[in-house]
């Protein structure tokens, strides 16, 4: 069993902040449970582009509004608390954010934690080692 809190997560390694965002890698692939668990918030005003290429990610808005756009569509969708959306096709995306956005995130594979977007929004595929 894996017990833990977005407290004694602040300031550690597994606080991991960007320009206009902050997640904490709550449950991450050293963990061996086959997804990443993060709390996302990101900062009203800004506006991020992001392309999971090797990753599905689903995100459960719980504050904040703004919108999504699928990029390859040109769609665009309203975002508020109790929005979800699910990134299952790799979806290259835009966050507007309105006021700030604090999110759940789940990301399959796994992230390690270490992660960092390219400048195409992209995260490497980084495998976990278990129990790291």
């Amino acid at each position: 069993m894996i017990v833990r809190s977005t407290a004694e997560i602040t300031g550690t390694d597994r606080d991991v902040e960007g320009q206009g965002w902050r997640s904490k890698r709550i449950v991450l692939g050293g963990d061996g449970v086959g997804f990443s668990f993060h709390e996302t918030t990101i900062e009203a005003g800004t506006v991020h582009e992001f392309h999971y290429r090797h990753h599905v990610e689903a995100v459960w808005l719980i504050e904040g509004e703004g919108t999504l756009t699928d990029l390859d569509s040109g769609i665009t969708y309203a975002l508020a608390p109790g929005s979800m959306y699910l990134l299952d096709g790799h979806e290259r995306h835009r966050l507007e954010v309105r006021t700030e956005m604090r999110m759940m995130c789940v990301f399959n594979p796994p992230v390690t934690g270490q992660e960092v977007h390219d400048s195409n929004g992209v995260y490497p595929l980084v495998v976990a080692q278990i129990g790291a």
